[in-house]
């Protein structure tokens, strides 16, 4: 493939891809970046937190005090508005780490049912093999006994003929 055909098909792909991006709405892009956003505070929850702090004390930093440029009363609602945003923060990590402290008390309850069920059936089945090991050696006496008798009844009557 020339220099000259590459570039084309790059012009190409680049066409349609804007083509594409032309159709979507500006719904279409929120909807994009607000799933991007929960899967993001989803899988990274601490880091969620420690941003929102973050943000919430560089925004407190950087607006101006009493006495300075901007009204005290700007300031006051943008300081409330950062500590606002770092306790969403905060509570959606505490509200994640319920749950997952929840769900860890819950594993470990299903954990301990099923290793008392499963100590309760080798215990039944343990019990039953004794039984039955029982059973086959009372009927191993019986009927070595019961051969005993048969061999030596029969022995009698051997001799008994031969005298």
């Amino acid at each position: 493939m020339t220099t000259d055909e590459k570039r084309e098909e790059l012009r190409e792909k680049i066409e349609a891809g804007e083509a594409r991006n032309a159709e979507r709405s500006l719904g279409d892009f929120a909807r994009d970046a607000k799933e991007q956003a929960t899967d993001f505070v989803k899988e990274h929850p601490i880091a969620t937190v420690a941003g929102g702090l973050a943000i919430g004390a560089i925004l407190a930093a950087i607006i101006p005090g009493p006495g300075r440029r901007l009204s005290r009363r700007m300031g006051t609602r943008a300081v409330s508005l950062a500590a606002l945003a770092a306790e969403l923060g905060m509570t959606y990590g505490s509200g994640l780490l319920d749950s997952a402290g929840a769900a860890a008390r819950n594993g470990q309850d299903r954990l301990e049912d099923f290793g008392d069920t499963l100590g309760d059936t080798a215990r039944g089945l343990k019990r039953e093999a004794a039984f039955r090991a029982s059973n086959a050696s009372d009927s191993a006496t019986i009927l070595s006994r019961s051969v005993g008798k048969k061999a030596s009844r029969t022995l009698r009557n051997i001799r008994g003929r031969m005298n």
